[in-house]
């Protein structure tokens, strides 16, 4: 970022805070609040110069990268079937192992998060778990399911976890690595706020 009328600002009546993200073609826009500035989104802007830098570095680096070829487009359509069929049935197979009840299924193509639970009982897996090893994907499955014993991540959730998945954090670590190859995939997609720095890539809820 060369200076400040490299960035767009954008006043938004539902934002909370300021936001910047970079996008894809490396502009800058910041979103200001309701009761914000624009002179303190300025102000935003210039004291996260640095990390601003290096998401447009990030976004040319992807832009100069070949476009997946049509046999990746397939291979990725094919394992998205592919999990919408295996991992619902995995889901309930589980669940009745461990006596729980779950509403709904659904399989989509998250970018934040491995899975999540509803108190409804709605558990929601990223496609992306059909790729790894069956007991990571257990891991995540298990993970979701005993939030329908306890919907935190308090030690007696954690307690309900080893239990039924002994290997849980073996599954933990595997995850953590595979997140830090996978985040280079959307890397401009990364997003600072004045709560702190970059979201987490992929996590469980």
């Amino acid at each position: 970022m060369s200076s400040l009328t490299d960035v767009v600002f954008t006043r938004h009546s539902r934002a909370r805070r300021y936001v910047i993200r970079v996008t894809a073609d490396g502009v800058v826009r910041v979103t200001i609040p309701q009761w914000g500035s624009k002179r303190e989104a300025a102000a935003f802007a210039e004291r996260e110069r640095a990390w601003i830098a290096k998401q447009q570095r990030r976004a040319e680096e992807e832009r100069a990268q070949p476009k997946p070829s049509e046999m990746a487009r397939e291979v990725e359509r094919d394992l998205r079937f592919r999990a919408k069929r295996a991992l619902p049935a995995r889901v309930f197979e589980l669940a009745a192992q461990h006596g729980l009840t779950v509403a709904r299924v659904s399989v989509r193509n998250q970018r934040w998060r491995w899975g999540s639970c509803s108190r409804a009982g709605h558990i929601c897996l990223n496609w992306r778990l059909v790729t790894m090893p069956d007991w990571v994907r257990d891991y995540v499955i298990i993970h979701e399911l005993m939030h329908r014993k306890r919907m935190d991540h308090s030690p007696r959730f954690w307690k309900l976890v080893a239990h039924a998945c002994p290997d849980y954090l073996n599954a933990r670590r595997w995850l953590r690595q595979y997140a830090r190859g996978a985040a280079s995939e959307h890397p401009t997609n990364d997003a600072v706020d004045t709560r702190g720095g970059p979201s987490t890539f992929y996590r469980l809820s």
